[in-house]
């Protein structure tokens, strides 16, 4: 999603819809989906962070607009064009409909990130939290750089929304965690949320259901293969779904520039979440760290060169990414 493929300010009166699931067939390439698969894996090893958001490798990786479009297109309607081709051309002109091939792939990409990197990112998360905090930190600062130079002709209204977007993740950080055993019903309440935090960008899926007390449960039970669990989840998400993209898709098409200064705000205000320097609330270092302090407060140091490089190792890789979907989306 580049500048010049991004609508300028609309009026209601005259809107630009988003068409991006109606793409030519090359964009279902083998290479084509194997670079929707490289960034399925990118969105879930971001999801898996509390505090960073898939939906924002999405919008930088240039195919958050065909997420959204195909997501939106999921509805009753697809049992009225099965119904007209019927048969084995039915399930291909539904499958077409909500752009299938393109969601398995991104799918299969965040699956295989869940399954291999969630005991990694967890080890490193209780273990060596500074310097997985700085890599991600380096990142959404190069992502809100980006996300700012694509805001054209920036006025009251979208600076407003962007300080909006800010304030609003800066409060949704600093909420407590809730202590609760979570039941099968709050665990699809939670997923239907989550999942909707997940996909947009700058509010982070899994560090709403760590808010909500479900985090360590749902990271248990995907190691664990509990299925009752996860399916409970994922039939929450897909509720959650359902009901949200329609109305961000609306808001896309119609007020682009609008909502993008909004979601860049989001992002913007989840580096409260992301500072690296955190320590618990006795001043001691703690895999539950929750308060951020100052590097030279840091108990063990600031670690200059090894926090700043890190920083830098995320800012190059988010900005070859774009690079990446800016260059796929003009093929």
């Amino acid at each position: 999603m580049t500048a010049s493929q991004s609508p300028q300010p609309n009026e209601p009166s005259a809107p630009q819809p988003m068409d991006n699931n109606r793409h030519p067939e090359n964009t279902n390439s083998p290479k084509q989906l194997l670079g929707v698969y490289i960034k399925g894996m990118a969105m879930g090893a971001a999801d898996i962070v509390p505090g960073v958001s898939g939906g924002t490798i999405a919008l930088i990786a240039g195919i958050y607009e065909r997420l959204i479009n195909a997501l939106s297109s999921i509805g009753p309607n697809l049992w009225q064009i099965f119904r007209q081709k019927g048969g084995f051309k039915g399930l291909l002109a539904v499958w077409k409909e909500v752009d299938a091939t393109f969601l398995l792939f991104l799918l299969l990409g965040i699956a295989t990130s869940f399954a291999t990197l969630a005991g990694i990112i967890k080890y490193l998360l209780d273990n060596q939290p500074l310097y997985i905090w700085s890599f991600f930190f380096g990142l959404i600062i190069a992502t809100v750089l980006i996300l700012l130079s694509e805001i054209k002709h920036w006025n009251v209204g979208r600076i407003a929304l962007f300080a909006l977007g800010l304030v609003a993740a800066v409060v949704i950080s600093s909420l407590p965690i809730l202590a609760t055993t979570p039941s099968l019903p709050y665990l699809f309440m939670a997923g239907a949320i989550a999942i909707c935090a997940m996909i947009l960008p700058g509010v982070s899926g899994s560090f709403i259901l760590l808010l909500l007390g479900a985090y360590d449960t749902v990271l248990e039970a995907v190691h664990t293969l509990n299925f009752a669990i996860i399916f409970t989840v994922m039939a929450g998400m897909v509720t959650g779904l359902l009901l949200f993209t329609r109305a961000l898709k609306w808001l896309l098409s119609r007020y682009y520039q609008a909502t993008l200064a909004l979601l860049t705000g989001f992002i913007a205000g989840s580096l409260v979440k992301v500072w690296p320097w955190k320590v618990d609330a006795l001043g001691t270092l703690n895999s539950d760290a929750i308060t951020n302090v100052m590097p030279w407060q840091y108990p063990t140091g600031a670690h200059w060169f090894t926090t700043l490089g890190l920083m830098l190792l995320g800012a190059v890789l988010v900005s070859l990414l774009s690079w990446w979907g800016n260059r796929s989306n003009r093929v």
